[in-house]
């Protein structure tokens, strides 16, 4: 299908399908849309799947020809709560959070919703405080608040998840509090910062309309347990008494994994990835995917993916959380503590696009920091830290990002930054002071490899953020996945990134949700 396709083309399309008249078909609906742009002497098309009631003698279609996309979710049925002497509590309004609080509300628990950060309005207000003076609020900031983490992010809803269902659901609430509704078909789907900043409170209603409550500028201090089950958490100096925490408080809330380890919760640490963040001048992604097609109408700016396997002394090297037409961002949770991410409105129509590009790092990379926090399993967050204290320092002790074209880092040394580029607080800096030796020396190897898989991209006009040090957490909450509690502290239900077991926004909300349904449905 052209890329300006009308209803009346698509009807058109279906009819020469099946090979049978307009009058035939009823209620045709696409509920599917991917852009094809693999052949370079080709424009490039969109693919749909579409659904439509058929009024004659049933055709005969190949194998690949099956639909196989998702049908509206059904309603979720859950039993009557009964009497609840304690509501239960969410600690942290990301999308793990606040999907988990939105499923407790519509089953009828009116939950107790926490953040430590600030809503979203006073928040955006904060973070542009950040970015423009380097002002930071240590409990309200890019990773700390209302929505989360992703709010400030490229918002992309792709997931590996197979759990069609939930990734429907999660999408219909989505569309519901604003979202537009082609991400209930596209592919590849976003959402950018400028429209979250709408859709979070209205999901945030919802979850009051249906009998919940949010406070904020709250912030989770300590759990109750008595002989294996939970009683209650402390939040500012407050009791509360529950049976119920749903711990969402993302892989940045440093301070609760501490917590969490005092409190003998089960815990331990995981692999990891660091690096740094790549930009290039769009203009050149969308030439290296489109060709000759760049100019057209409708196609926007393009992502990429890109992987290097291990060769020689080199690791493992990939793209991760690519932005489109975005900008590279400074992140700080902590008092001279430094990370970096990408950003992206729902336009995408800046001139640079960026990505992480990340290298693994293995246990024993870090094992030897256990001794500085004291506990092993928190190890990885000493090697994080170690990272962002060069980089905080790097960038002049004000928040600024350090920098590099990927010219002068690949030969060694700091130079001149361009003058033209998203982040205009950077400053010139030594990346191979800041990366582990392993990091920065992958990276040497694998960058120009694999930017000149991207045809038209030219490595001199590439520029190096660093550093990227929280795509993942690096420890995980043990959990019983019958029951989706600690493995320790029974009533205790870790959920999304904070907990080691899900990754980016539509993960992060499913494992909300499911934690919530084995809440409701186990009792």
């Amino acid at each position: 299908m052209r890329l300006a396709y009308g209803k009346g083309d698509v009807l058109k399309a279906v009819c020469r399908k099946l090979r049978c008249g307009k009058e035939q078909l009823d209620h045709l609906e696409i509920i599917r849309r991917s852009l094809d742009a693999r052949k370079k002497d080709k424009e490039p098309r969109y693919i749909l799947s579409v659904e439509v009631d058929y009024r004659g003698k049933p055709p005969r279609l190949q194998p690949n020809q099956v639909d196989k996309a998702p049908k509206p979710a059904p309603p979720l049925v859950f039993s009557d709560p009964g009497s609840i002497e304690n509501p239960p509590v969410v600690i942290g309004a990301g999308p793990a959070g606040l999907m988990a609080a939105l499923t407790l509300a519509e089953a009828g628990f009116k939950p107790l919703l926490i953040e430590r950060g600030a809503e979203t309005n006073d928040r955006a207000e904060q973070v542009e405080a950040f970015w423009k003076s380097g002002t930071l609020n240590t409990e309200s900031n890019v990773l700390y608040g209302e929505g989360g983490a992703g709010l400030f992010s490229d918002g992309k809803l792709t997931a590996r998840s197979k759990d069609r269902t939930r990734i429907r659901r999660f999408f219909e609430v989505l569309v519901a509090c604003g979202a537009s509704t082609d991400i209930l078909i596209d592919s590849a789907p976003h959402i950018g910062s400028d429209d979250l900043t709408r859709i979070i409170p209205a999901l945030r209603n919802r979850i009051w309309e249906r009998g919940g409550a949010c406070t904020f500028n709250s912030k989770l201090e300590k759990i109750q347990v008595e002989e294996g089950v939970l009683r209650g958490v402390t939040v500012s100096g407050q009791a509360i008494r529950t049976e119920a925490c749903f711990l969402a408080t993302g892989h940045s809330a440093r301070d609760v994994y501490s917590m969490l380890a005092e409190h003998h919760v089960m815990l331990e640490a995981k692999p990891l990835a660091v690096g740094v963040r790549l930009e290039i001048p769009q203009h050149q992604i969308n030439e290296a995917q489109y060709g000759q097609w760049t100019a057209l109408s409708g196609l926007g700016s393009s992502s990429f993916r890109l992987t290097r396997k291990e060769e020689g002394n080199a690791r493992r090297c990939y793209s991760f959380c690519m932005c489109p037409g975005g900008l590279v961002i400074s992140c700080a949770s902590s008092e001279g503590l430094l990370t970096t991410n990408g950003m992206s409105l729902s336009a995408r129509d800046k001139p640079f696009g960026n990505a992480a590009f990340l290298v693994p790092v293995d246990l024993a990379d870090f094992a030897a920091m256990g001794h500085e926090s004291g506990n092993p399993v928190l190890a990885g967050i000493e090697f994080q830290k170690q990272m962002e204290r060069a980089a905080f320092k790097a960038g002049g002790s004000d928040y600024g990002l350090p920098a590099a074209r990927l010219i002068d880092f690949l030969e060694g040394k700091a130079g001149e930054l361009p003058s033209e580029r998203s982040c205009t607080r950077a400053v010139p800096a030594l990346l191979q002071n800041i990366l582990p030796e392993f990091v920065s020396s992958t990276l040497q190897s694998a960058l120009p490899k694999m930017l000149r898989e991207l045809n038209g991209a030219k490595i001199e006009e590439a520029t190096l953020y660093a550093a990227e040090t929280r795509s993942s957490a690096p420890v995980r909450i043990l959990r019983d996945p019958s029951t989706g509690q600690s493995c320790s502290v029974k009533g205790l239900y870790p959920c999304g990134e904070g907990s080691g077991y899900a990754g980016g926004i539509v993960s992060s909300a499913l494992d909300g949700m499911k934690a919530a349904e084995q809440f409701v449905f186990n009792r």
